[in-house]
């Protein structure tokens, strides 16, 4: 009997870890597709799980980081889903390739749409939103995006609150993007970019100061020939004449 109630007791702890475990790791987050590295571009999943066992997701907002903005946000189609890209303009304007940027992007909401049965993130189930987002800063270790979940009980769902240095896990985190820093491979890469406009430009240079010395050489060379043609033609008129 008492192996019995032992068991049991086992069991009910066992199934409860189990169950917040899995709540604990149902949050919003964003994780890249391969790296996300400092001054670069990357692409990224925000991955929005369906914690509600009566409700489906059926708006999502993810607000971008006003200290480190980003200028260039490319949205992936979404089946079922509408999107759409918030600007606003920037308190200090961004330089990218050469140019001034004075708004960046703030916002990307995706709306279900379809039937109301179908539509958006069931219970049980979870959606990727993709991305394209760049210039990633070069003096960050990584950037924090808000998010704002919407089901269609009108329970919305505040993903904002960021982690504190030592504290424990918050109960609605943020979704964090870590970013890691330029490989060697990519700084070679660039470095190589440079050499190779480089030497093309050295290469043209080149090309049109020899072009340049061909053409005075045939033009001293024509002149001469010139001269010659004259001076024979004077002596042979002469030679008639005698």
């Amino acid at each position: 009997m008492n192996v019995s109630r032992i068991a049991l007791a086992g069991g009910i702890a066992a199934s409860t870890v189990l169950i917040l475990a899995g709540t604990a790791s149902a949050h919003v987050s964003v994780q890249p597709q391969g790296e996300a590295a400092k001054g670069g571009y990357a692409t990224v999943n925000f991955k929005i799980p369906n914690e509600r066992d009566n409700a489906s997701t059926t708006k999502v907002e993810v607000n971008f980081p006003t200290d480190h903005p980003l200028a260039s946000v490319m949205p992936q189609a979404v089946p079922g889903w509408d999107i759409e890209v918030t600007k606003s303009k920037l308190a200090k304007p961004l330089e990218m390739h050469g140019q001034k940027i004075n708004e960046a992007v703030s916002k990307v909401t995706w709306t279900a749409k379809g039937d109301k049965d179908e539509r958006g993130i069931r219970p049980g189930d979870f959606q990727q939103f993709p991305l394209s987002i760049g210039q990633l800063p070069e003096d960050a270790d990584q950037l924090v995006f808000k998010a704002i979940q919407t089901y269609d009980n009108k329970e919305v769902v505040r993903w904002i609150e960021e982690q504190k240095d030592g504290a424990a896990e918050p109960e609605s985190p943020a979704p964090v993007l870590k970013l890691t820093a330029a490989t060697a491979d990519e700084h070679s890469a660039a470095a190589g970019a440079t050499a190779k406009a480089a030497d093309k430009q050295t290469t043209a240079a080149s090309d049109e100061s020899s072009s340049d010395t061909t053409a005075r050489v045939l033009g001293i060379v024509g002149i001469v020939i010139g001269a010659a043609g004259v001076t024979f033609g004077i002596l042979a008129g002469r030679r008639r004449t005698a």
